[in-house]
């Protein structure tokens, strides 16, 4: 599969490209940096930029949107998630899959209450920022995957995690390292019961 990560020069990113690459696929990173992991293809760019976008993206099989906020920019998310949006159906590219955060949208029916509160109140910028991403992502004409992780850690992969649909019993809580949510996301990029799904996970 050929797969392009638009920010995948670090965190999430760097380790699903990393993880695809030694897995066998062809693996493209777009980042400002234009740095990536042994054996993936970087690309340095503004993916803000849809003409950036299309040209990172054509031929791709699968895009995956990684990116973190940046500073002066409380809709940094929003903004690379659209480019990349139009930039596909420039491309003619159609699978796509974009890391949000649990408690964006309505992921917070699957936090225990104590957490969703806390969440609301520390987390408030950028969940408003992941739910104009989700909102733009769920009325694209794109085959969307949206993966809603809890906090991030660079502890080691434990290799298992738990996913939940909203309205799936049981809550998800703490935290899920990095490469297990790599893990999970590649998986389910070759998941077409995932399409049009937006997945809460969690150690």
């Amino acid at each position: 599969m050929k797969i392009t990560i638009i920010g995948g020069s670090k965190g999430t990113g760097a380790r699903l490209a990393a993880l695809a690459a030694s897995a066998g696929h062809e693996v493209t990173a777009l980042s400002r940096s234009g740095t990536a992991p042994e054996g993936v293809h970087a690309i340095a760019g503004d993916a803000t930029d849809p003409a950036v976008v299309r040209d990172a993206v054509s031929g791709s099989d699968a895009v995956v949107v990684t990116v973190g906020g940046a500073k002066g920019n409380s809709r940094h998310r929003t903004s690379v998630t659209r480019a990349v949006i139009s930039g596909m159906e420039q491309a003619g590219a159609s699978r796509l899959a974009v890391q949000s955060s649990l408690g964006a949208g309505d992921s917070g029916a699957l936090m225990p209450a104590p957490l969703r509160l806390l969440m609301k109140g520390v987390l408030a910028v950028p969940l408003a920022d992941h739910n104009e991403q989700e909102d733009a992502v769920m009325r694209s004409s794109t085959k969307w995957t949206i993966v809603r992780p809890t906090g991030l850690t660079n502890r080691p992969a434990t290799g298992s995690w738990r996913a939940l649909q909203v309205g799936e019993k049981g809550h998800l809580g703490g935290s899920i390292p990095r490469d297990d949510l790599a893990a999970y996301m590649l998986q389910a990029l070759g998941d077409d019961a995932l399409i049009g799904a937006a997945v809460g996970i969690s150690s």
